[in-house]
């Protein structure tokens, strides 16, 4: 009796206990996500994180919060990501630098792009905004063209070598023959600041960061390297101006390899119904993002593609970090 007795208490302590682990995915999220990024607070990145960690928290009925973490062009904080439990409670926004670009510049890098990670699902494609001073003294590529070939030395600024302000540079530089002297920064907003301040004429950034600038005067665009974006019409693409040069740039959520279904099918819904919000939209194209789901199993295969794409720029660039 006293055995019986000891088992009904056991298995009546297993039915209130296993349920705390084998009830994870059903009960997901029940405490706060962290939302882990890999660009500096205040840039287009954060901001891009920032709105929907707000509203896909109140979709998950959790908090979201933000913990930004910058260094080698964002591969630290994307190599946390990866080495964090597959249990949703971390995710991230990765750009092209981190998930596309890393893998063609790091001869060792610390994660694998694809198998690493589970990919959420696509937030949307921008640009990026080839940006000067009001005073430079070309407006277009035309005219930067025509310095360089007069002899000028012409520097640009980007977030990094081998970010995806980098390799717009280089990509120019191939395609229209010219020499552009490669200055890199350690993050979007000190290129940003450095040129709004005077103390650079001319830099790449991010459209998220770039547009409100060119916005209200403060920068002028000389070229949108990517698509033209419809935040800003008025700035021509690269193609546009003559240099044959036209791919999407996406920005795009992830979290831990191996995430239950339930929980990623979670996080993809909570993602997909933000991005069909009115208001989500118009915040994002105010950032120059074109908001445009794409589910995560179709993302991951177009990553893989644009990997293997962009490693042949990096190699007739010979952008390497070693």
């Amino acid at each position: 009796m006293k055995f019986r007795t000891m088992m009904l208490s056991l298995l009546a302590l297993a039915s209130v206990t296993l349920p705390a682990h084998a009830g994870d995915s059903t009960d997901y999220p029940s405490r706060k996500i962290r939302m882990l990024l890999p660009f500096a607070a205040g840039g287009g990145g954060d901001v891009i994180g920032r709105l929907l960690a707000d509203s896909m928290g109140k979709r998950l009925g959790q908090t979201i919060f933000i913990e930004n973490r910058t260094g080698a062009g964002g591969t630290i904080a994307t190599q946390q990501v990866a080495a964090s439990p597959a249990d949703g409670y971390t995710i991230t926004i990765g750009g092209m630098t981190t998930h596309v670009l890393a893998p063609a510049v790091y001869p060792s890098l610390p994660y694998d792009p694809i198998k690493d990670f589970t990919t959420i699902g696509r937030i949307g494609t921008s640009a990026i905004l080839l940006v000067a001073t009001k005073d430079f003294a070309a407006n277009d590529l035309r005219g930067l063209i025509e310095m360089t070939r007069k002899g000028e030395p012409v520097q640009y600024g980007s977030w990094g070598v081998g970010s995806t302000g980098h390799f717009c540079g280089e990509i120019l530089s191939q395609r229209a023959g010219i020499r552009l002297e490669h200055v890199p920064f350690s993050g979007v907003a000190k290129v940003t600041n450095d040129l709004l301040g005077g103390h650079i004429s001319l830099g790449m950034v991010d459209m998220a960061t770039g547009t409100p600038f060119v916005r209200d005067g403060q920068l002028k665009a000389l070229a949108a390297c990517g698509e033209r974006s419809p935040s800003l019409p008025q700035v021509a693409s690269y193609k546009d101006q003559g240099i044959d040069f036209e791919r999407s740039l996406s920005w795009v959520m992830y979290a831990p390899a191996g995430l239950p279904e339930a929980v990623a099918r979670k996080l993809s819904t909570a993602l997909k119904d933000s991005l069909a919000e009115p208001e989500m939209i118009e915040k994002l194209l105010a950032l120059g993002v074109t908001a445009g789901f794409v589910a995560g199993d179709q993302q991951r295969d177009i990553n893989a593609r644009d990997i293997e794409a962009w490693k042949k720029v990096a190699t007739e660039a010979k952008i390497e970090i070693k």
